[in-house]
């Protein structure tokens, strides 16, 4: 197991997105974008794909710490935190699946015609493909 697994499981475990991950490794004054962090998270035979070093995973266990357990002056409770984590993608995925059931167009009716509908024969179904019978030699 190497860093970047180490370093999945960890963001998966704890339900943490890319910007709260720069946002904890900056907590530790670690500069580091998400482009970088897609990078980690890609599978090892993608052409973009980043070995973790030490030194961003130590960085980023570091500031974890300090999110989860906050400071000697300013105390958490790390449950709590990981509570609101949990809270925050439950919203989100509720949100998105708010907005996956409504349809992208709203589907009017089409209005009523004259009375002369009524009195037209329905237009013969054109068959677009043949009927054909195939024969593999089996009887």
């Amino acid at each position: 197991m190497n860093n970047n697994d180490i370093f999945k499981k960890l963001r998966v475990a704890l339900q943490l997105r890319d910007d709260q991950i720069v946002e904890i490794m900056q907590l530790v004054d670690f500069r580091i974008s998400a482009a970088e962090l897609g990078a980690f998270f890609r599978n090892a035979d993608h052409p973009k794909y980043m070995d973790c070093g030490d030194q961003v995973l130590r960085n980023f266990l570091n500031g974890l710490v300090i999110h989860l357990r906050g400071t000697k002056e300013n105390p958490k409770n790390a449950m709590d935190v990981i509570k609101q984590n949990q809270e925050v993608v439950k919203k989100n995925v509720s949100e998105k699946a708010k907005t996956e059931l409504k349809p992208k167009t709203d589907f009017k009716k089409k209005p009523a015609t004259t009375s002369n509908t009524k009195n037209k024969k329905p237009a013969p179904k054109v068959q677009v493909v043949e009927k054909v019978k195939f024969k593999n030699g089996k009887k």
